[in-house]
């Protein structure tokens, strides 16, 4: 008898099998005296759209809004049907007695297995793998404590109560939109609070009126201290300072007061997702979505870090075991890790807080050493940051003396302050030692002053690192769907990068003028998620969640229905479709701008701005333009405007598939069997005569 694990991507299978015994490999799966592991392709399945559901809603048309389905079903992916066809053959031999689910231990791990086990009606019993890292150890630890599938009924209701709010709010919202201003205008349950949160940091930057304001310092002992003042600002004119200035210098300052405070840093705690991806954004500028897919890398191919997709930054205390491997494996590369080894002393135990670990705990490096040679340049600096983070729990606190020197001329005050570092700790290689003076309470302190103009600042426009706080702060999304609402938006056209910063294009911006401002504050979904949260929890029922959905979907479409606001596509241009006449609209593409036809039943369409390609001028040797014209497309230099056709007047060779490389090397092998040549032939019967 044998047990099915469903693992969630093709090389988790292949290294799950290794561990189990499944060598025998088949197109689909791998099997062993007990086990049969296959898997997922992320999700396999997905709901039902609505015109799977009824037939008049096919059509796009405000008469069938809302859509209230009682039940929306889940139906297969095109592109995956295979997989699982596969999985379902499997279910039903009759030599499998259980089945294993090991997708990612999370809400939407969860989903993708049950969709699938319930839609090849698996009848026989099913356990379910939780792990936070995919070592070895791990994996046959973990297979060693299997826990019934049902204690995780609730996770699944909560990821099934998403799917569906979704799919209400979104479809709903986005049609209604769609259908009243003739674009397509995608709004969401999460993205378009997150996309009203770029905008909002837009208009503070646009209502910014830079002030001049004066600065006045006293200089003692060679230390600078600023005038003490309820408004920093207060100063607006040149003229008002050196008054102040004046009045100040007819007097003589005295030290009135000299206190000391001890201050102690702790090491910052480990990473949870959304805290790597905003540091890594702001030290690397790399997308939420590169860094996710590079720690899922460090996670599921490298096997050197623990599961990615967190929201906690406490470790439970049953990792304490684990401690001296993990330093272990990362001796190699930071040489610390070897004294922290000796010393096997956790120094940030707050760290340790079985309460605060949710369904994992924070990311930290597994027990199993990097082979450096096989990360990317990439992944290094990933796994450096988590690793660092790590190291800092044997780090002692950084400990500084502070001083504070008060100084009074009169009524006005300054504050001279001088830290002293008691212990650098885990700042040691950041800190440097200030060199301080020697004040003396009741010195008195010539009136050394002078002033300097300065300009407020505007607030800095959000980049994504920053866009990452906000949403967490706000309980937008989780950890593992952040950079994917990110990605969506940019994709959609309502949000544009901009170097590392994110801007809202006009279509963004008016988007959020006919939406629902309900929808646009981010406080109803953040309640939303916290239902979801509480329903994980098995403390909030998702039908009442669904239920209050359904009435918030059909209040945001009547909205929507009843709306006066005008709105205007700037994607449309002036310039008509050659074939119907009707005008053509701008489409951003992943090489360019396409100009598309504005009819639907019209499939017209250019390139908006001729394309750069690779192929020299013949005259300056310069990159060429492809340029559409009567004919097709061709190739014109901008800079001297020699044209050519566009195989380059040459006859341009099909690429070779891999299919037909492989054919013609094996006709190469087979032809090269050893062959006489011709003066070996010559020599032979040359030879032959001589006998």
């Amino acid at each position: 008898m044998k047990r099915l694990v469903l693992a969630e991507k093709p090389s988790v299978a292949k290294d799950l099998a290794q561990i189990l015994g499944a060598t025998k490999k088949n197109k689909n799966y791998y099997e062993g005296p007990n086990y049969v592991v296959t898997w997922a392709l992320g999700h396999l399945l997905t709901l039902k759209m609505p015109e799977d559901l009824k037939k008049e809603w096919q059509t796009w048309q405000m008469e069938t809004l809302p859509m209230l389905p009682k039940y929306i079903g889940i139906k297969p992916l095109p592109k995956t049907r295979v997989q699982l066809k596969t999985i379902g053959q499997l279910a039903k031999r009759k030599d499998i007695t259980e089945a294993v689910i090991a997708t990612d231990a999370g809400r939407e791990g969860e989903l993708v297995a049950r969709w699938i086990l319930e839609y090849v009606r698996f009848n026989k019993p099913v356990k379910r793998l939780w792990i936070s890292s995919q070592t070895t150890k791990a994996v046959k630890a973990g297979f060693a404590s299997l826990r019934p599938a049902k204690d995780y009924d609730n996770l699944y209701y909560s990821a099934l109560a998403r799917a569906n709010a979704d799919w209400l709010v979104g479809l709903n919202v986005t049609r209604a939109l769609t259908v009243k201003y003739q674009d397509n205008l995608s709004a969401g349950r999460v993205q378009t609070p997150t996309l009203a949160l770029v905008a909002k940091q837009e208009e503070k930057i646009a209502r910014f009126i830079p002030q001049k304001y004066f600065i006045l310092s006293l200089e003692a002992l060679g230390k600078t201290a600023k005038l003490s003042q309820k408004d920093p600002q207060a100063f607006k004119t040149r003229a008002q300072v050196e008054e102040k200035l004046q009045a100040l210098q007819k007097q003589q300052g005295k030290v009135t007061k000299i206190s000391f405070k001890e201050k102690t840093i702790p090491a910052p705690l480990p990473y949870d997702l959304t805290e790597l991806q905003r540091v890594a954004n702001e030290r690397y500028g790399y997308s939420a979505k590169k860094t996710l897919s590079l720690v899922q890398s460090l996670y599921e191919i490298h096997k050197v870090v623990s599961y990615p997709r967190t929201d906690s930054k406490y470790l439970s205390n049953d990792l304490k075991s684990t401690l001296k491997e993990r330093l272990r494996a990362l001796s190699g590369m930071f040489p610390e890790a070897k004294e922290y080894l000796g010393q096997a002393k956790v120094v940030q135990k707050k760290a340790f807080n079985d309460a605060k670990v949710t369904d994992h705990h924070a990311l930290i490096p597994t027990e199993q050493s990097p082979d450096f040679s096989k990360l990317s340049s990439d992944e290094h600096r990933i796994y450096g940051l988590i690793a660092q983070r790590f190291l800092g729990l044997f780090t002692p606190a950084y400990r500084e003396k502070q001083e504070k020197v008060t100084v009074n001329f009169g009524s006005d005050t300054f504050i001279f302050i001088q830290t002293q570092v008691l212990e650098a700790g885990w700042k040691e290689t950041t800190t440097e030692q200030e060199q301080n003076v020697a004040f003396r309470e009741g010195a008195v302190i010539a009136p050394n002053f002078s002033f300097k103009e300065a300009l407020t600042t505007p607030p800095k426009p959000l980049s994504e690192g920053t866009l990452l706080a906000q949403m967490e702060r706000y309980s937008l999304g989780t950890p593992a769907t952040r950079a994917e609402i990110i990605e969506k938006l940019v994709k959609t056209e309502l949000m544009e990068r901009n170097n590392n910063s994110l801007r809202v294009t006009k279509k963004g911006q008016q988007l959020l003028e006919l939406v629902n401002p309900e929808l646009v504050s981010p406080e109803l979904t953040a309640k939303w998620e916290k239902q979801l949260e509480q329903i994980a929890q098995g403390k909030y029922e998702s039908k009442a969640f669904l239920a209050e959905i359904r009435n918030d979907t059909k209040r945001l479409v009547r909205e929507v229905k009843n709306s006066e606001q005008k709105y205007q596509d700037f994607s449309l241009t002036k310039k008509k479709c050659p074939k119907c006449g009707a005008f053509l609209k701008e489409k951003k593409v992943r090489d360019g701008k396409l100009l598309v036809c504005t009819n639907e039943a019209c499939d017209y369409k250019r390139r908006a701005e001729a394309k750069v390609s690779n192929h020299r001028c013949p005259v300056c040797h310069k990159k060429m333009l492809i340029v559409t014209g009567k004919n097709g497309d061709y190739f014109r230099c901008k800079y001297d405007g020699t044209t050519e056709k566009l195989t380059g007047g040459k006859k341009q060779k099909k690429k070779m598939t891999k299919h037909e490389e492989r054919r013609l090397l094996k006709k190469i092998n087979q032809d090269d069997e050893p062959q006489e040549s011709a003066l070996a032939q010559a020599l032979k019967a040359a030879l032959g005569k001589e006998d």
